[in-house]
């Protein structure tokens, strides 16, 4: 696993680097130079444990799941780390990928079973970042308190549930059930695959993020003080610092300088999110507030931070999220009618590439790596997560990005891109066979892979459209 140094600026200088970074030399109006495009953010992971085993809070679902061996043949296999393989072949085992390459300099071994997907385009699952319905509910709400630490979302998670079918039929396999934004703090998400023989076995990690809302949802009048911007920033800061004390007294505990704490149930996560564990994903849009953020969770408490949302006018900031190592996974809201100019706006190509964004001279974005899409299933239902894509590209966004901020991007957002967001031997047999480019509206997925075992097929009878 990858660690990132901090940034130590201070935060506004890092601002005000950020917004005259692209050099004033460049006097393009709209449209980001190539290298803008290029930058590759490296997320700030603060110091994360490097092993699984190494994790002291988060618990991580099974490396090993029973499943058949199977040898799934392809017309075009998309790695996404790597080049397209045409004519390939997946070999997968045990839950893994255990082979995969050219179709005629992969041996099959004897007990694989073929499985002849034809002209079809064979990629990894699609990971979505924001998700409310892996459980019985269509959202999870508790409005007691502004801040909620001590909930979770593991004990709801089921896979008996009809949005998770579908999801598998919108080549889905992976998710971030978090709890809704009613709430500024909600409590702590589950990653988990959406298909599984118990919720056990399709765990990935829990906790999978920490999940703050900020300003709009959860401003209500329902609750305790905190329902206004200002409240729900220092409510936020108050529990944070009680987890950071909580947090420290375990450490000096571990080094064998202090007393065993107390176990807090209410601050137990927040000890792990402290540990750089897992992240925290905020809820968060419009350029005021997701620099407030950027500004709080980041750079005061030191956070592993990605922005959830990110829309209206919050692209203004993809060069300071860019310098804060903050990655954004963009949607539900795909474009910003921009009321000055009359002018659609892609966000999820202006997170990336960066542009005037308004200010005197361009802006770099996000880069190729810093962009993630999601739905806010069950805003926009799981299975339409290619058809954001889509938009997005129909909106500026490179194909190419587009199929990594489906994949590789949030898995590597997430911390679990050792185990799913590519076909790469080692990591979970989760594959994926469309009828031909996934970012192509009129493509439909034909058969869907989780953990090595097949749990979609099309059926081939019912007509396409």
């Amino acid at each position: 696993m990858r660690t990132s140094p901090q940034v130590s600026v201070p935060v506004w200088a890092a601002l005000a680097a950020a917004l005259v970074s692209a050099g004033a030399a460049q006097q393009h109006e709209l449209a980001p130079t190539a290298a803008h495009a290029e930058l590759s953010i490296q997320i700030y992971y603060g110091k994360r444990p490097r092993t699984e085993a190494e994790h002291k809070v988060a618990v991580w679902g099974p490396l090993k799941v029973p499943s058949p061996a199977y040898a799934f043949r392809a017309a075009r296999v998309l790695p996404i780390e790597g080049d397209p393989i045409e004519g390939g072949v997946v070999l997968t085992r045990d839950g893994d990928i255990v082979a995969l390459g050219r179709a005629d300099e992969v041996p099959i071994p004897d007990g694989y079973e073929v499985v002849d997907c034809g002209d079809a385009w064979l990629l990894p699952g699609f990971v979505d970042l924001h998700n409310h319905v892996a459980g019985g509910s269509g959202d999870i709400n508790d409005t007691v308190h502004p801040t909620n630490p001590e909930f979770r979302t593991v004990d709801l998670v089921t896979m008996d549930h009809r949005s998770l079918r579908l999801a598998l039929a919108g080549g889905v396999t992976s998710a971030l059930f978090i709890p809704g934004s009613g709430s500024n703090m909600g409590g702590f998400g589950t990653l988990t695959k959406l298909a599984g023989r118990s919720p056990e076995e399709a765990l990935i990690r829990f906790p999978g993020s920490l999940k703050i809302a900020q300003a709009g949802n959860p401003e209500r009048g329902s609750g305790d003080l905190g329902a206004g911007a200002i409240g729900m920033n220092q409510g936020l800061r108050f529990t944070l610092e009680r987890g950071r004390e909580y947090y420290e007294a375990w450490e000096r505990f571990d080094r064998g300088e202090g007393p065993e704490p107390e176990y807090r149930a209410d601050l137990h996560y927040l000890r792990g999110l402290f540990r750089h564990e897992y992240p925290v994903s905020v809820h968060t849009q419009i350029y005021q507030v997701v620099l407030q953020t950027i500004r709080q969770l980041r750079h005061e408490f030191g956070l592993w931070t990605f922005i959830d949302h990110g829309t209206f006018d919050a692209y203004r900031l993809s060069n300071f999220a860019h310098a804060s190592g903050v990655p954004v996974v963009a949607g539900p809201r795909t474009y910003y009618f921009h009321p000055d100019h009359a002018q659609f706006i892609g966000v999820a190509n202006a997170w990336y590439a960066g542009g005037q964004h308004g200010w005197r001279t361009p802006v770099g974005g996000v880069g190729r790596d810093g962009l993630g899409i999601n739905t806010d299933s069950p805003v926009v239902p799981q299975e339409q997560l290619f058809l954001q894509a889509a938009m997005g590209v129909r909106l500026g966004l490179p194909d190419e990005v587009a199929i990594r901020a489906l994949t590789i991007n949030p898995a590597r957002i997430a911390g679990i891109d050792h185990r799913v967001g590519s076909l790469k031997v080692g990591k979970d047999a989760d594959l994926v066979a469309w009828s031909g480019d996934p970012l192509d509206p009129r493509s439909h997925v034909r058969m869907t892979v989780v953990n090595g075992r097949i749990v979609y097929r099309r059926n081939p009878d019912r007509p396409l459209f």
